[in-house]
């Protein structure tokens, strides 16, 4: 079995941030960090992640886990909690008693013959678990219940059909965002926000209206956390599309503007 530190992660990490770069604007693919010293449950989590348009970052221990935690904007953590390793409930704990990644929803992977950490992640505050073997759909659609993440086909829009507005598109199945005919990727909440808008072009949703339709429905998200993320998404705009607008309504909220006829 290859090692962990065999993996060609660090270059494939840089190369994927160069290459994805577009008119400026960094792709934001939600990043989950896999924490396991199995390469190959690694290679096989994230190529699955990968599919899903996700993209994952490895660690081998607590020290290395909090490290990427500090230098990456993560989405999501997984663990592998092996038998012979006792350290998924100690990287978790550590994350949820953090006041930068105490939100982080950290997932469980239990393997067989390590059932009686449950307890201990338990006391950790993990947010999922599943012994392994599981289903590989269960783990993406618990990511993307808990990074309230579109799943592909939902809301009764035919799955692979694109949301229009002048030269902006989005396509939901593929979380994908164009903005003449260029490439926009945006994080999860951006994403979530810009699709309301998007279904509605010209209609005026207050900020309690956005925070219903782009964040789940037990986190207490604030007025002004909904004008950060809208900055986000103009700024993006701005640089791939400007001829797409965000309009501010003083006292309403905020309108994705029709384009002129």
């Amino acid at each position: 079995m290859p090692s962990l530190e065999d993996r060609p992660c660090s270059t494939h990490s840089a190369k994927a941030v160069a290459a994805d770069l577009v008119l400026g604007v960094a792709l934001m693919k939600p990043l989950v960090l896999i924490c396991s010293q199995d390469a190959e449950l690694y290679l096989f989590l994230s190529h699955i992640l990968g599919v899903d348009g996700f993209t994952s970052e490895p660690a081998d221990g607590v020290k290395e886990a909090l490290a990427l935690a500090d230098e990456r904007e993560l989405q999501a953590v997984v663990l592998d909690c092996g038998p012979a390793s006792a350290t998924g409930s100690t990287i978790c704990a550590r994350f949820k008693g953090e006041p930068r990644t105490g939100g982080l929803p950290v997932i469980a992977l239990i393997a067989p013959g390590a059932e009686n950490q449950h307890l201990d992640l338990l006391k950790a505050g993990i947010d999922e678990s599943f012994v392994r073997p599981f289903a590989p759909a269960k783990l993406l659609d618990c990511l993307r219940t808990k990074l309230a993440l579109p799943k592909p086909g939902s809301n009764g829009i035919e799955n692979g059909s694109w949301l229009c507005c002048g030269s902006l598109e989005m396509k939901l199945d593929a979380h994908r965002v164009r903005g003449n005919g260029h490439d926009i990727h945006l994080g999860p909440i951006e994403f979530n926000l810009l699709r309301h808008l998007l279904e509605n072009p010209g209609k005026v949703f207050s900020r309690d209206e956005l925070i219903n339709a782009s964040w789940p429905d037990n986190i207490h998200i604030g007025a002004r956390t909904v004008d950060v993320h809208v900055s986000r998404i103009r700024k993006a705009l701005k640089t791939a599309s400007p001829g797409s607008v965000i309009r501010t309504v003083r006292s309403a909220g905020y309108s994705l503007e029709k384009p002129d006829d």
